[in-house]
């Protein structure tokens, strides 16, 4: 399945702590490259300017460090921006903040060739069509067939009102996913999809398009959540000539106990929240591996090294995976019963003194 040249990423925006769900997909994008012996690539998607901080970001990859979860290209903590020869000679950067050139000139592709164009609809506009189209049984998308001129404004730049859409083709699209098998999306109920807000400032999916080819990302493995992303990717690609389309896996969700999407209220929280609660990496990457994923034998201790061996793609379940809080317990448990008594002190002494700290306000 996985063929020469296996490339993958992770590529989380820098908005918040690092969560569980997230890391566990990096996991399974970790353990893919290696059993292949491919790269296995962080990406900070930092676009979202008003919602990005740096605390953010170095909250991920400290915490994908402290699991072991080490990249083969990406940025970190000591350098910004970090530049490495990445591939083909070249040097890459691996926050989307520096790639503005990059974007630029695909934007500027799909705006020349009349594949996209600028949509100066107000919100109300929008709402009033929505409606429109809801009333009449329709889906409630936005399709702006007779695009209107840029407006009369002094430099030229268009207004900031404006957004850059896509013209979406209508058609059956359909794509091989690595764990769900054929999937196939009618085309024209997509709409006219927002892809950047300005020539230079792309939005995620059209971002993670050009990204993935400009980096050679190879596999595309993340949450279910993205499925509804991929025709609209698929569709980018191929309208920018894009002739290498990455291979699409999505992973299924983790629930809570009731079989809803795990969240806070499930009391789920970010890694580093579980590693200040006194959960080891090893524990963690071992109840992360098992939810979603089965090894066909009833083993349930495994190694990071033991993972990647044992790990495909093909023993991926189609279903949610049921967050279980005594199995991640019980696992702790075991993982510290086999700890050297000196490691074990040493690690529980800041427990301790926070312990005495507590007593004595």
């Amino acid at each position: 399945m996985a063929g020469k040249g296996v490339r993958v990423r992770i590529a989380p925006s820098p908005t918040g702590w690092l969560h569980f769900g997230l890391a566990r997909t990096a996991l399974f994008n970790y353990l893919f490259a290696k059993k292949n012996n491919g790269k296995f690539i962080l990406r900070i998607e930092d676009t979202d300017i008003k919602r990005s901080e740096k605390k953010y970001e170095k909250d991920i990859i400290e915490s994908l460090k402290w699991l072991g979860l080490n990249w083969d290209e990406g940025p970190d903590l000591e350098t910004s921006p970090l530049k490495v020869k990445a591939f083909s000679g070249e040097v890459s950067k691996y926050r989307q903040s520096e790639r503005t050139e990059i974007y630029q000139k695909y934007i500027k592709k799909l705006l020349d060739s009349k594949q996209a164009f600028w949509c100066f609809h107000s919100k109300e506009e929008l709402e009033a069509e929505k409606n429109e189209r809801m009333s009449r049984g329709k889906a409630p998308i936005h399709k702006c067939r007779q695009e209107r001129g840029l407006p009369p404004i002094s430099g030229g730049s268009p207004r900031s009102s404006g957004i850059i859409r896509f013209r979406c083709p209508e058609k059956k699209l359909t794509f091989t996913d690595l764990i769900r098998g054929k999937l196939e999306f009618d085309t024209g109920l997509l709409g006219d999809i927002s892809i950047a807000r300005d020539e230079k400032t792309p939005l995620y999916n059209l971002s993670s398009v050009i990204d993935d080819y400009e980096m050679k990302i190879s596999h595309v493995i993340r949450g279910e959540d993205h499925i509804s992303n991929t025709p609209k990717q698929i569709l980018l690609q191929k309208a920018l000539g894009f002739s290498r389309l990455p291979k699409y896996g999505h992973l299924p969700l983790i629930l809570g106990p009731d079989r809803t999407k795990l969240s806070k209220r499930h009391g789920a929280v970010s890694i580093s929240q579980y590693k200040k609660q006194g959960y080891l990496p090893e524990t963690l990457l071992n109840f992360m591996a098992l939810l979603g994923w089965n090894p066909g034998t009833k083993k349930e201790i495994f190694s990071l090294d033991e993972l990647i061996k044992e790990f495909s793609l093909e023993r991926v379940q189609k279903g949610g995976a049921v967050f279980n809080l005594s199995r991640l317990d019980w696992l702790n448990g075991y993982y510290i019963r086999k700890m050297d008594l000196d490691e074990l002190t040493k690690k529980c002494i800041p427990y301790l003194l926070l312990w005495s700290c507590s007593k004595t306000t």
